[in-house]
């Protein structure tokens, strides 16, 4: 079973230990969250220099934005090497990588 915000988010006292943020707070971040990756993605479509239509590539593991927060959220928190993000959340080690460094920026813009 991996981890997902569907699963903790039933889950308070859970999703505050793992994240270092209440419900509320979640919420509040993932609004801002969800507006940056909107803007990042924007920019990546618009980019001229673009090999690739927008969509093409290997598809996400994490489909939905919030196990997205959740998941550099959690790496945040507790500083997991990127073995152990790979059995939370169900990808490779070179996933969770690329992730944590293509995520952080957007975290901290929003």
């Amino acid at each position: 079973m991996k981890m997902s915000y569907g699963e903790l988010g039933g889950k308070p006292n859970t999703l505050q230990s793992l994240t270092g943020v209440n419900s509320q707070e979640f919420s509040d971040l993932l609004k801002s969250f969800e507006l940056t990756w909107k803007d990042s993605i924007a920019f990546g479509v618009d980019n001229p220099n673009r090999q690739r239509a927008y969509g093409a590539g290997r598809k996400s593991e994490l489909a939905l934005i919030e196990d997205r927060l959740l998941f550099i959220l959690v790496y945040f928190r507790l500083y997991p090497t990127q073995a152990v993000q790979e059995y939370l959340f169900g990808f490779s080690q070179a996933q969770a990588n690329e992730w944590v460094h293509r995520w952080s920026p957007l975290l901290n813009q929003g």
